[in-house]
C-alpha cells in the first residue's frame, strides 16, 4: 500500500484516540531497532505482507515482516510524531537481489496500525488499552522463513530465529559477497 494509505489509515485511527493532541506519521529507513533516542517510545512487531522482486517481478508472501515504530508525544505543544520503518526481505532466486519493501493488504494495514494506536495508548498517554485480538490475513506461505534474505534476522531482530541466526545470515552474505567478487575477478583476467 502507498504511503498516502498509511497515512488516511493512521489519521482516522488518531481520531479514535479522542485526544487533543496533534498526530503525524513518518517513514524513515534510517531509524534502528533498539537505537531509539532520549525520550522516544518504540514499539517492533511483526505482520503478514507480500513482496515483489523488481528484477524477475518475482512475488511471495511472507508471515515475518517486522514493523519498528518509534514514538514520541510532546505534552506541551501537544503534538506527536510516529516514525515507521518496515524490514525489507529480497528474492532467494535472484544474484545481488535488491532488498524489497513489503506491501500490506488494507486489513493487515488496519490492524497493524490499530495495534500502534494501542501502544501509544499505553506509552504516551499510560493508559491500560485493551488488547487488539485481531489476526492478520494470511495466504498460504509455500516455503520456509530464510535468514539471508531478510533484514530482521540480519540486523538480530526477526522473531523466527534465535539469537545466534542473525550472525549466520550476516555470515552467509559476507560468503556470497566474496563468491561475487571473486567471480567477478576471474572474468577480468580471462577478458584481460
Amino acid at each position: 500500500m502507498a504511503s498516502k494509505d498509511w497515512i488516511d489509515i493512521f489519521q482516522e485511527k488518531v481520531m479514535e484516540l479522542n485526544k487533543e493532541d496533534d498526530w503525524q506519521i513518518e517513514f524513515d529507513d534510517s531509524i534502528k531497532p533498539n537505537g531509539i533516542e532520549p525520550g522516544w517510545q518504540q514499539y517492533i512487531t511483526k505482520a503478514f505482507a507480500s513482496f515483489e522482486c523488481s528484477k524477475c517481478k518475482r512475488k511471495w508472501p511472507s508471515s515475518r515482516v517486522m514493523v519498528v515504530f518509534h514514538m514520541n508525544l510532546w505534552k506541551r505543544q501537544r503534538k506527536g510524531v510516529v516514525k515507521v520503518r518496515w524490514l525489507c526481505q529480497n528474492c532467494k532466486k535472484c544474484t545481488a537481489a535488491p532488498m524489497e519493501k513489503p506491501t500490506f493488504s488494507p486489513d493487515n494495514l488496519d490492524i497493524l496500525l490499530e495495534k500502534m494506536i494501542q501502544k501509544i495508548r499505553l506509552m504516551c498517554y499510560h493508559e491500560t488499552p485493551d488488547e487488539v485480538n485481531r489476526p492478520f490475513w494470511t495466504d498460504p506461505v509455500r516455503s520456509p522463513h530464510e535468514p539471508a534474505h531478510c533484514e530482521a534476522c540480519i540486523l538480530g531482530i526477526c522473531t523466527k530465529n534465535a539469537p545466534g541466526q542473525a550472525v549466520v545470515a550476516k555470515n552467509c552474505i559476507k560468503v556470497l559477497d566474496e563468491l561475487l567478487r571473486l567471480s567477478l575477478d576471474e572474468l577480468s583476467l580471462t577478458e584481460g
